[in-house]
């Protein structure tokens, strides 16, 4: 059983980046094997609407997707993270998003029945859109979002002041647990 969590911040070592591998931990805990993906320093261009996907089960786009989608497509769990970025989601993880989103529909909706969800990371404000804004890509793809003991979001600016928020901690550890205990009871 394998999850992975896609980090689509451009910073790497990032509070997004803790949030993901502290929600990967929990996981990993319940005997999940997990991989963290950061889109930071990939070439990810946004979709074109072009259409091959509709064709077949490929992008005709050259850069870095390709091989994320394939990890997305063995992958039981999938977790999408992202700082705020103007009370949304950063442009790099949703031109991924897009295009993998086109070519797994097109193509047996590839993605439905896996487990997943999203966590997200800002100082202020925009976390409410930014996790709906993730979260309705899992729905529409098919996918089994479990819940927590809130939202999946924590508070953090600077680099690292993520591990001062115990509350948004304990919220993304307890989604963890719930993402591992859904994809093995799936499993069995």
């Amino acid at each position: 059983m394998k999850a992975i969590g896609i980090v689509g911040s451009p910073r790497k070592n990032g509070n997004t980046e803790i949030l993901t591998k502290h929600t990967l931990r929990a996981m990993e805990e319940e005997g999940l094997d997990t991989e963290l993906i950061r889109l930071a320093g990939l070439d990810i261009k946004p979709c074109n609407a072009c259409m091959a996907c509709k064709k077949e089960e490929s992008c005709p786009i050259d850069d870095d997707l390709f091989p994320i989608y394939t990890k997305m497509k063995e992958a039981d769990a999938i977790i999408f993270a992202s700082p705020v970025y103007f009370s949304s989601a950063t442009a790099l993880l949703k031109a991924l998003m897009d295009r993998v989103g086109y070519i797994a529909w097109w193509n047996g909706r590839v993605f439905a029945g896996k487990v997943g969800g999203p966590l997200a990371v800002g100082s202020r404000e925009g976390h409410n859109f930014t996790v709906a804004q993730l979260a309705y890509w899992f729905y529409y793809m098919g996918c089994f979002v479990p819940g927590s003991t809130g939202w999946n979001i924590a508070f953090g600016n600077e680099k690292g002041e993520v591990e001062k928020d115990e509350q948004g901690l304990e919220t993304v550890w307890n989604f963890g647990k719930n993402v591992a205990f859904l994809v093995k009871k799936l499993k069995t």
